[in-house]
């Protein structure tokens, strides 16, 4: 868990830092759901493409007599085993990409998956040794244009209202002293899971 979990869950931050980091060790040798999906779907990618190829050796294999016609399959093999290729590394590239932009939002959106599908991967730069480039960028700028989707860095579910005078937070719109249906309508529309944690913290159900 991160400092700013243990934070909300009643530690005070001198103990919630040495716990993170206590944790963050013990996990240093374990790899993340979204790495071992993204190996075992290379994994069986890989395997379905050497089984196809067995298979056409083994046709090539039983094609003789017919030089030119041989030629043909063998040129018609190659390019649609390039095609696979190419598919193949696209489709890896964007798990890679879906896997990094989530693990990047995991701690701050309110939705990861509503989020992660707000990035525009064409911007995103994979480097030969697996690091990203553009992703901190994306992100920085989502919190600025959209920062509802995302979580308030103090840990509170404040409500800050779009075009605020001072950017300032708001009084909680469900609580008791600050009822107000205009905000509470404005945030159920434009964003559902932060609307569940003001009326939690205002001890409301919706």
């Amino acid at each position: 868990m991160t400092k700013e979990q243990l934070i909300a869950l009643g530690l005070d931050e001198a103990t919630a830092q040495k716990v993170a980091a206590a944790s963050s060790e013990e996990f240093k040798g374990y790899v993340t759901k979204e790495r071992f999906n993204e190996v075992n779907e290379a994994k069986k990618d890989l395997e379905g493409q050497v089984v196809e190829r067995d298979k056409q050796l083994d046709s090539l294999k039983k094609s003789t007599g017919d030089v030119e016609g041989l030629k043909k399959q063998i040129g018609d093999l190659q390019t649609a085993n390039k095609t696979s290729t190419a598919e193949y590394e696209t489709k890896l590239k964007d798990l890679q990409f879906t896997n990094a932009i989530k693990l990047a939002i995991a701690d701050k959106a309110q939705d990861v998956d509503l989020v992660a599908g707000l990035f525009d991967k064409s911007k995103l730069i994979l480097s030969e040794d697996g690091k990203i480039t553009g992703l901190d960028e994306q992100v920085k700028t989502l919190q600025e244009s959209k920062a509802f989707l995302f979580k308030p860095a103090t840990g509170k579910a404040n409500y800050v209202p779009n075009g605020g005078a001072d950017g300032s937070a708001s009084k909680n719109p469900f609580a008791k002293d600050s009822f107000n249906l205009t905000e509470q309508g404005k945030i159920l529309t434009e964003n559902p899971a932060q609307a569940k944690a003001l009326a939690a913290e205002a001890g409301v159900t919706i």
